[in-house]
């Protein structure tokens, strides 16, 4: 940066804690203060801090929780760090301003190539001492304060030392975390609080083991509890997606929108669920008119998925929920995209769909192959990406029987032999009965 620009920074980080200043934030502690004359009378507001910022040659990377909007205005005047936010933090007042200043690394959470870009970044800008330090928050979301959620990995992948910083803010009439509660709202609340308090203390440094090779999760998970110990608060897997599925919950008008929070970072863990497939599977929820509780009745059930109430339909979510709970279902998925994926461009067309799952010389009808393709190809661009093709698998587990009888032909190996045979065991005959009936008759289920 140059110099000019940063003499200049330095007014514009002393115009940060003007702003501080004008949301009542009030130290009850020592170590830092700023004092202000407005009209002959003076007022002292200070933060509370504990702890040190330890030197940016040892420590690159700052990650704090993140309870409130205000954290980035006060690191932006205590740090003045390179700062990882989301796109849509750029519209925000004030802080949409001041993370620009802070030559803000910014990323789309849900785009794979915008992740990996940040990652980029943040490694380049944090192995250099002529940047400053890179703060995130890795909670990627703010919380109540009451918890520690799931860290997003981008911290931790470089590698580097990183500082742990805990936010507080005491309060007794007002919250001032950002929760479930528009932005104007909560500025306003603040800007009529004739106080308001924060305290921030500074961490020991969390390094990467040495002795041993330490993988971005575990690192990121360790540095976690050090801050919910901090904090002395409990660490939990919920993640933005739960932020995602609790807001359509409450735009939907239900009673108790957080039942709908799932603890999306062990669901993506476990079950390869992405958040936005999260929230499409909890709009066919709501759909079933869900009570209070978060219960549905049984016809409401089926009407939602277009099921009739017989043995059949029966058949069809036991089979479903059988072959999705096998460990290497997944796994499967990958095998036969890659098998119907003939030149490895990374999308199946309509002809090699229709070449992997009708393998016999008969011919069939024009509308059930396109009906089929139009089924996976889920954003109708007239291919089948391999997220379209496993987001159909996940939706309609039955339908990866139809790829069976090719794995096993062409398939050499006896682990991927093996492998289809453990995920259709016991599911791939009712698959089977399902896909024939459905095929005899598409008005059957």
């Amino acid at each position: 940066m140059p110099r000019w620009r940063c003499r200049l920074m330095w007014i514009t980080r002393f115009c940060a804690r003007a702003i501080l200043f004008s949301f009542g934030n009030e130290t009850t502690g020592h170590d830092s203060s700023f004092i202000l004359s407005l009209d002959g009378v003076e007022c002292y507001h200070w933060i509370k801090k504990r702890g040190k910022p330890a030197p940016r040659e040892i420590a690159p990377i700052v990650v704090s929780n993140h309870v409130s909007y205000i954290e980035p205005i006060f690191f932006f005047y205590e740090l003045f760090p390179t700062i990882v936010s989301s796109e849509s933090h750029d519209s925000m007042p004030f802080v949409g301003t001041i993370i620009r200043a802070m030559q803000v690394i910014y990323v789309d959470r849900f785009s794979r190539s915008s992740r990996k870009h940040a990652v980029n970044e943040i490694k380049r800008k944090a192995s250099c001492n002529q940047f400053p330090r890179v703060l995130l928050f890795p909670e990627g979301t703010t919380s109540n304060g009451r918890v520690i959620i799931s860290f997003q990995l981008g911290a931790f992948i470089p590698g580097y030392p990183v500082q742990p910083v805990v936010v507080r803010y005491p309060y007794v009439h007002f919250d001032q975390s950002w929760g479930n509660i528009a932005l104007a709202k909560l500025m306003f609340r603040m800007f009529t609080q004739f106080h308001n308090f924060m305290e921030i203390e500074y961490l020991p440094l969390v390094s990467p083991h040495e002795n041993r090779k330490e993988n971005a999760l575990h690192f990121a998970q360790r540095t976690g509890h050090v801050i919910a110990s901090a904090l002395n608060v409990a660490q939990t897997s919920h993640a933005y997606g739960d932020f995602m599925l609790l807001a359509r919950a409450a735009e939907s008008k239900q009673e108790n929108p957080s039942l709908y929070m799932v603890e999306m970072a062990w669901v993506q863990s476990n079950l390869h669920l992405r958040a936005l497939e999260a929230i499409e599977f909890l709009e066919i929820f709501l759909s079933m008119n869900p009570d209070s509780s978060g219960h549905v009745e049984f016809h409401d059930f089926l009407r939602a998925l277009k099921l009739k109430p017989c043995g059949l339909s029966e058949k069809f979510l036991l089979g479903s929920a059988h072959i999705l709970k096998q460990p290497l279902f997944h796994h499967a998925c990958e095998l036969a995209f890659s098998e119907c994926d003939i030149n490895g461009k990374n999308y199946i067309l309509k002809q090699e769909l229709q070449d992997a799952v009708f393998t016999n010389s008969s011919k069939h009808d024009y509308d059930e192959i396109h009906g089929l393709f139009s089924l996976f190809d889920m954003d109708n661009d007239g291919k089948i990406s391999k997220d379209d093709f496993v987001s159909c698998l996940r939706r309609c587990p039955l339908l990866i029987a139809l790829f069976a009888p090719k794995l096993l032909q062409r398939s050499s190996s006896i682990a991927t032999q093996s492998l289809v045979e453990e995920v259709f065991k016991n599911g791939w005959h009712i698959s089977l009965d399902i896909l024939g009936c459905e095929r005899k008759d598409p008005n059957t289920i």
